[in-house]
């Protein structure tokens, strides 16, 4: 398992080992005793998959008292992937990173707590997979707009009109949402 550190401290490319013949492929997506050898060290208590058409995009999503690290990967078509620094008190506090996660690779994401995430599909019926460290509860749940000004995100919108729920559309600005906290 290679690990690639980002720009943001503890926002790491995780790629396992692939093994592939004719017959297709395997790789090993979680073993606690190599994320242990890396610092990777969590306990997973909730997986998530989600399935989205070419366009959407979900996020920028977080747990206000209990954040969620998550583990995050692309199993079937393509996806850009982003986590954004909310921390208040980070050096790093509204700085985001990106990477396209695809079928085609086995790279993973890991997003730590503390961090806004969401991900745009850029294909029909991708699969989005995700561990997470902590219980999702909609009560906890919080919101960034997507494509807040101050954050600036760039988005690979070439030839997509983004398709975002009416909550994540609605969703405050980073600002906006300290100032009401």
């Amino acid at each position: 398992m290679k690990v690639t550190e980002t720009k943001l401290p503890s926002v790491v490319i995780i790629e396992p080992q692939r093994f592939g013949d004719e017959r297709g492929f395997f790789l090993e997506s979680w073993n606690a005793r190599t994320f242990d050898e890396h610092g990777l060290s969590h306990d997973f208590v909730q997986d998530n998959h989600s399935r989205s058409a070419k366009g959407v995009l979900r996020g920028l999503h977080f747990q206000k008292q209990n954040p969620q690290g998550k583990l995050v990967r692309v199993t079937r078509g393509r996806a850009f992937d982003v986590a954004i620094d909310i921390r208040p008190d980070s050096q790093h506090y509204r700085e985001w990173v990106g990477i396209e996660l695809s079928e085609a690779s086995p790279a993973m994401f890991y997003i730590p707590e503390g961090f806004a995430h969401g991900f745009l599909s850029l294909e029909d019926g991708t699969d989005f997979l995700y561990k997470c460290t902590t219980f999702y509860d909609p009560a906890d749940e919080g919101c960034i707009v997507w494509n807040d000004p101050e954050i600036g995100i760039d988005w690979p919108l070439d030839g997509i009109e983004p398709i975002v729920s009416a909550k994540d559309a609605a969703a405050p600005t980073l600002a906006q949402y300290r100032a009401e906290d």
